[in-house]
This record gives structure tokens, C-alpha cells and sequence, in this order.
């Protein structure tokens, strides 16, 4: 137990810290009051109050930091030739007094590394790091950490005494910092959200998440070693360092699925930064809703970065010279347009540079001003040469029903959905546009009837990224809309996208999109909104097409890539790390940093499943653990007929013994919706977290398909029928997948607390 005095000492600070800081939102509030009702004489009075104005609103919700604490740490150096060591107190904002001397650092400060990367090895010239438990206005209490001097020693306040906190961690030479607070934190029961780290970040996540901002840092980490935490307290401390240039490019975050953005979305505004976007993958992609669902063959040959050539031979395909002759009346004439009038237009319309719809104006003029000079020449008989006559004829034709059908018959304007809809729903021209590329079986298992409409397709994820290429081929359909119409909420009075260029349309873009989401189909398709640093998670479980989505978004060539091979679980998954960057094509050499620390998942439920993990992946070893649950996990083989018996009771179990944390029952997406009434019927209120009805990822029991599991993490975790799991893609008797494993693997590594095991049929031979 820490001393009361050193409590003490750390509630008068805490005070004078909350009274500097309700000082600073005083302030912050009379500059925004002050703006409210400033006399404006002119624009640019009217451009200096919106500024102001603006400034403190940004400052009042940076200070807003809710009920989570001030601080959480403090730092003394060594004593220096009889002097007292610098102190300071590291927080997640900085905080000075009414003289402007600083009272609190934000951890994301240069000065705050030492918090994080001292170690009994390498001080950094610490004397003593503290952990500092604070809820609400009241602190609860310390933990301190010594550190030696040069010659060996310790300096200890007097009378000061060396704690230490064992209980539940692993004797495995790891050199945690503030070990106490670690266990605790991770100790706390989930509350179906993820919680920011910034009190217990260890070294090796400080080295990633303070990694310089150019290129691409690719993070490997196994289940528990706080991946997407680093990266995305990485997100906040690169807007903290480069706030001046992502505020103007912009930061976004992407997930695996909507599931997983509603788990993380708390994180940034809880350190301070709201202004990031978070997406999945399809969700780049505008006016595309996605519905439908491919089986997982249909999945991976679509998500093949073959399909980026398919889709460019089915355009050229779409690009052709007329077959039959059309007629054209032009008063009381008639201009026919012959086969040949067209064959060289389109050769030289292929070789243009830009995109195809790009392309169809020139088309379009280059046949009517044929036709234009041969009907002068065949029904004027004055043969002087008047240009102004011609180019109004040629503007006469183009104006016709019978022209414009017969350019589109040539040289159609298309949007992506338009291109992918023909392509699927045309055997004949799937088959044009695939030979060589694929087999027959492949282009047949891509055909799917043509619907009456767009409207009425239930595009996939897999189709969203095709758009997007087919999108790039194409160009905008139109030119593109220079205003964006004021949302119903009132968000924009209209932006004048014409009057910023380069970085700063893109950041216009980005913000109407932001503010304005309701009206983003005002903006062209084709028009792709660019980011400064991209944050990618779960990146193993991207397709080579979902990359290319990725890589168009890339302003800078900044990424942050994490994830973990050993838990790929989609049918398109990339192959390796470097297939990924081969996609990506980093513009300067990547830097690889591998995470081999479990935080959260207990040494218990690591050890059960490092043997799926070595089945799945011969190359990966798990992360090492550095807690015990004290719980080994369960494993339950019962009669069929007693399924439901036997799933209620271990879920009432698991349930009772992690409340009042959260449990998830964990099984093949095509049970979700059994194994929901199952348990209902058994009196348990468990529901499906993708029900936007539902508590989501907050009620206190979920089941999720195992493809879903993905990031998330709960206190204890239900495994049903793990045979089913490991044979997802199996094929002719196959008992197992090495893709089933790792998805297998995935659900087991979910809990920090507790695992079970139930099945009604043989164990894999993984966990027999």
C-alpha cells in the first residue's frame, strides 16, 4: 500500500491542476463569448470573429475531458550536483497555471517519453516513475518505481519503502512499466468499448507510437499485444506533433467492419482528437450501399488484383467502333454514319491520355464534325469555306436523339456500377475481357443475372472495391459540382470547391464529407478524397483490390499498418506482409516492427491455443504473456440432443463468474441467429451486436460469427462447436483449413479473463 502522505501530496496537486484547468476553460469561454457578440463592420471583420470563434471551440472541446482523470503519471529525474531533479506530472493535456507555468504535460510531449520507456536497464536519468489512480476529483492511489542512480543507488524519499506488485503477473524477465497499474487496468472488467492505454503504455508501443511520420511502419502483433490501441494513440500523437499539415491533409482510421469502428470510436476523442475520420474499406467508397454477400470463392477470386486488369479489357471492350450503319436527319436530309466513319476515331480516342468519360467529348465532336463537313460538302453549293457554319452544324448533329444514342453506342458514359453490372451480367463479355486471365470455372462463378436496376443490386464488399477501380478507368461522368448544397442540419452554408486547389480542396472535401455525410452524393464518385497518414488495422485481412482502395486514398505516402497473419481470416486475405506492401508500393523502404507481448490475453488462454496457431501458420509463434487469469479454460464434448442444455449452463457460468463484465458467444456466422434463440429460450438475454436495435457491443452478452471477432476482446468467451470454425473454406472431406485454424484461433485468443470450449462432435485435433 502506498503511503497516505504520498496520496495526499498527489490530491494537492490534483486540485490545483483542476483549478487551473476550469481556469483555462473560463477563458476559453469568455474568447468564444467575447467573438459572439463582436461588432462586424466588414468581411474581413466577418473572417476574423468566425477564426476566433472557431480557435475556442476547438479549445473548449480539447479541454473536455469528461470523467476520465488529469493525470495519471508523474516523472523526477536524478538529482543533479545537489540540486533537486526536475518533476513533472504527465497527463493527457497540458495544463498551466494563471502564469502560464506548466502544471501538467500531455503524454504525447517529448518530455513525457521517459514515463513510458525507462527501464531498470536504461533509467533516462529517472530517480522514480510514478502511477497515479485517480477517479473523478479524488485520487486513489500510487505506485512508484525506483530507479538507480550511476553508482548503483536508489534515492528514496526518507522513510520511503520499495512496493512491489506481483500478484497475477508472469516471471518472465519483462521489463514492465508501472506493473501495479498495468494489472489493473487490465484487470477492469470490459465495458463493450474500447478504453484508451495512455496510462500503461510499455516501451515497445511508446518506440511505435512516437515512430517518425514519413513512410509506411508496418506493426506485426499477436492477439492482446494492443496493436490498435499503439496505432491509434499513434493517430492522436501525430496530430499533436504535426498538427499544422494533418489538420490540413487529414488522418483517417480503417477498420474491418462497422462492429469494430463502434468499438474503437471513443478511443481518439478521449485522448483529445475528434477531428479523425473512421472508416471500413467500402465505406471509402461513395454511394455504394452494401447489402449482399459473395460466397467466399466468388470472395477471394474478386478481391484477386487480377480483377484490376479484367475491369480495364472490359472497358476497352465497351470502346468500339459502330457495326451497322445509324442514320442522322439534319433538317430535311438525312447523314448516314457508316462502320469505317468510326474505326479510326475510337483508335485515336484509346490512345488519348485521361479517362475514359473523359475522352467521349472528343469522340463525340471528332464524328460530328465528319459528318458536319460531308454534308457541306454534299448540300451547300457555295464552296467557300465558312468554319463558323460548320461548327454549328456539328453542334446541330450532337444535339440529336440519333446521334447522342449512337456515341453512347460507341463510346458510353459510365459509372463504376454501370461497368461492373454489364460485366457480371454478360457471359459473352466476362469472357471477352478474362481470357488468359482466368478459367472458365472462375468467369462462370463470377455471372450473376442483370437486374431491372442499380437501385435493386445488393452489392458486397468485394463489389465496392471493384467500383473503385472502375471508377479510376472511368473518370467522372460530369463535371464535377463546384457547390455542395447546405445539409438538413444547417452544417455548411456552401462551399466553393472551385476556388481551392490541390491539398486544399482535398481538405475542403474531407470536411464537407465529415460535417456533411447526408449530402456527399453531390460530390462526383470519381472524386477521391485524400488523407495526410492512414491508419490501417486488421490489414491482414485486406484483399490485393481492398489495397488499391487504400493506396488511392494515400496523400503522402504516411501509413500505419497493423495487424496479424496468424489471424487472416477472410477468403481474400493477403498471402504476406510483403504481398501487402507489394500492393501498397511504399515510396520509401517500410519499416517492420514486430509486437511479441501479450498485455492482454492471460498466459492460460495463450498456451491452450498456441497449437491451432503453429497448425495455421508454421512460421508465427504466439506472443509471450505476462498474466495469469488464474481460470484454465474449459472444454465441454456433449450428446447433440443436449446442446442447448449444456450451452445455456456454461454461458450462465462464464456469465456469473466475469459480472459485471461482458461475455460473447463465439460461432460460425450462419448459427448467430440460432444460438440467439437458444439461449433466450433458455432465459439468458443474449443478442446479435450488429442489431442496430440492440446495446451492441455493450449488453452484457453477444454472439458473433467468428469471421466478426476480429480487434475485439471481452472478459469471457464461449467457443461453440470448434470443429465447424476450423473447416471454413474446406473442400472435398476436408476436416480443416489453415484459414479455419487461424479464424479458430482468433475466437479462443478473445477473452482476458476466461475461455470455454462447447461441441457436439469431434474436437479438433488442435485442442483434443
Amino acid at each position: 500500500m502506498a503511503h497516505e502522505r504520498e496520496i495526499q501530496e498527489e490530491q494537492d496537486f490534483l486540485d490545483d491542476a483542476l483549478d487551473a484547468l476550469d481556469h483555462m476553460r473560463a477563458e476559453a469561454r469568455s474568447l468564444r463569448d467575447s467573438a459572439a457578440v463582436a461588432t462586424m463592420r466588414g468581411a474581413g471583420d466577418l473572417v476574423e470573429r468566425d477564426v476566433v470563434m472557431g480557435t475556442a471551440l476547438q479549445r473548449l472541446d480539447q479541454l473536455a475531458i469528461g470523467d476520465q482523470s488529469l493525470f495519471f503519471g508523474r516523472i523526477d529525474y536524478l538529482d543533479q550536483n545537489d540540486r533537486p531533479g526536475d518533476t513533472y506530472h504527465v497527463g493527457r493535456l497540458a495544463v498551466s497555471d494563471a502564469d502560464l507555468n506548466p502544471l501538467v504535460v500531455d503524454w504525447r510531449a517529448p518530455v513525457a517519453e521517459a514515463f513510458y520507456r525507462a527501464t531498470g536497464v536504461e533509467s533516462l536519468g529517472l530517480a522514480r516513475r510514478r502511477h497515479v489512480a485517480i477517479r473523478g476529483r479524488e485520487v486513489l492511489g500510487v505506485e512508484d518505481e525506483y530507479f538507480a542512480n550511476e553508482m548503483g543507488e536508489l534515492q528514496l524519499p526518507d522513510g520511503g519503502e520499495r512496493d512491489a506488485t506481483d500478484e497475477g503477473l508472469v516471471d518472465g524477465g519483462l521489463a514492465l512499466g508501472g506493473p501495479g497499474a498495468l494489472l489493473a487496468a487490465l484487470g477492469r472488467a470490459r465495458t463493450g468499448r474500447m478504453a484508451d492505454i495512455v496510462a500503461t503504455i510499455q516501451g515497445e508501443q511508446d518506440q511505435i507510437i512516437r515512430h517518425p511520420l514519413p513512410g509506411v511502419l508496418l506493426v506485426q502483433g499477436g492477439p492482446g499485444t494492443g496493436k490498435t490501441a499503439v496505432a491509434l494513440h499513434r493517430a492522436a500523437y501525430l496530430l499533436f506533433t504535426h498538427r499544422a499539415t494533418l489538420e490540413r491533409q487529414g488522418v483517417l482510421v480503417v477498420g474491418p467492419n462497422p462492429l469494430f469502428l463502434n468499438y474503437i470510436e471513443n478511443v481518439l476523442p478521449s485522448l483529445g482528437e475528434s477531428g479523425v475520420t473512421l472508416s471500413t474499406i467500402s465505406g471509402l467508397v461513395t454511394n455504394v450501399e452494401v447489402r449482399g454477400r459473395d460466397s467466399e470463392e466468388v470472395d477471394r477470386l474478386k478481391g484477386d488484383e487480377r480483377m484490376a486488369r479484367l475491369l480495364a479489357r472490359a472497358l476497352r471492350t465497351r470502346e468500339r467502333p459502330l457495326r451497322q450503319e445509324v442514320s442522322i436527319p439534319v433538317g430535311r436530309a438525312i447523314v448516314v454514319v457508316r462502320p469505317e466513319d468510326t474505326v479510326d476515331v475510337v483508335e485515336r480516342a484509346r490512345r488519348r491520355p485521361g479517362n475514359h468519360n473523359q475522352r467521349r467529348s472528343a469522340v463525340g465532336r471528332e464524328v460530328a464534325s465528319r459528318l458536319a463537313a460531308r454534308y457541306h460538302d454534299r448540300f451547300v453549293r457555295d464552296d467557300a469555306e465558312d468554319g463558323g457554319a460548320l461548327e454549328d452544324l456539328a453542334d446541330q448533329l450532337r444535339a440529336t436523339v440519333e446521334f447522342k444514342q449512337m456515341l453512347q453506342r460507341i463510346w458510353p458514359r459510365l459509372s463504376g456500377q454501370d461497368l461492373l453490372h454489364d460485366l457480371f451480367g454478360a457471359p459473352a463479355l466476362l469472357r471477352a475481357a478474362g481470357k488468359g486471365l482466368f478459367t472458365e470455372d472462375e468467369l462462370a462463378s463470377l455471372e450473376r443475372a442483370r437486374s431491372a436496376s442499380l437501385e435493386e443490386i445488393h452489392w458486397t464488399k468485394a463489389d465496392a472495391a471493384l467500383i473503385d477501380e472502375a471508377r479510376v478507368l472511368l473518370g467522372p461522368r460530369k463535371r464535377p459540382r463546384s457547390l455542395i448544397r447546405p445539409s438538413a442540419e444547417g452544417v455548411l452554408d456552401g462551399v466553393d470547391l472551385d476556388s481551392f486547389s490541390g491539398d486544399i480542396r482535398a481538405a475542403a472535401l474531407r470536411e464537407a464529407q465529415r460535417l456533411a455525410p447526408s449530402i456527399s452524393a453531390e460530390l462526383d464518385e470519381a472524386e477521391f478524397v485524400t488523407y495526410g497518414h492512414i491508419v490501417v488495422d486488421e490489414a491482414q485481412d485486406l484483399s490485393p483490390m481492398e489495397l488499391r482502395v487504400l493506396k488511392r486514398r494515400d496523400l503522402t505516402g504516411s501509413m500505419t499498418i497493423v495487424g496479424d497473419m496468424g489471424q487472416a481470416t477472410t477468403a481474400s486475405s493477403s498471402a504476406s506482409w510483403n504481398s501487402v506492401l507489394d500492393v501498397l508500393e511504399p515510396r520509401r523502404a517500410p519499416t517492420r516492427v514486430d509486437l511479441t507481448v501479450s498485455y492482454r490475453t492471460p498466459e492460460e488462454v495463450l498456451t491452450f491455443a498456441a497449437a491451432t496457431l503453429r497448425a495455421a501458420a508454421t512460421d508465427l509463434e504466439p506472443p509471450r504473456p505476462v498474466r495469469r487469469a488464474g481460470s484454465v479454460p474449459v472444454v465441454e464434448v456433449v450428446a447433440p440432443q443436449d446442446f442447448a442444455t449444456s450451452l445455456v449452463a456454461a454461458v450462465r457460468r462464464e456469465v456469473a463468474a466475469v459480472a459485471p463484465g461482458r461475455c460473447a458467444v463465439i460461432v460460425t456466422s450462419s448459427r448467430v441467429e440460432e444460438v440467439v434463440h437458444t439461449l433466450t429460450r433458455g432465459g439468458i438475454d443474449a443478442v446479435d451486436p450488429r442489431d442496430h436495435e440492440s446495446r451492441g457491443l455493450g449488453a452484457d452478452l453477444v454472439v458473433l460469427g467468428a469471421e466478426n471477432a476480429n480487434g475485439l476482446e471481452f472478459d469471457a468467451t464461449v467457443v461453440v462447436e470448434p470443429g465447424d470454425i476450423v473447416a471454413r473454406g474446406a473442400r472435398g472431406g476436408e476436416l480443416s483449413t489453415p484459414r479455419g485454424l487461424r479464424t479458430l484461433y482468433v475466437a479462443m485468443t478473445r477473452p482476458t479473463r476466461r475461455l470455454a470450449i462447447l461441441a457436439t462432435r469431434e474436437l479438433p485435433e488442435t485442442i483434443r
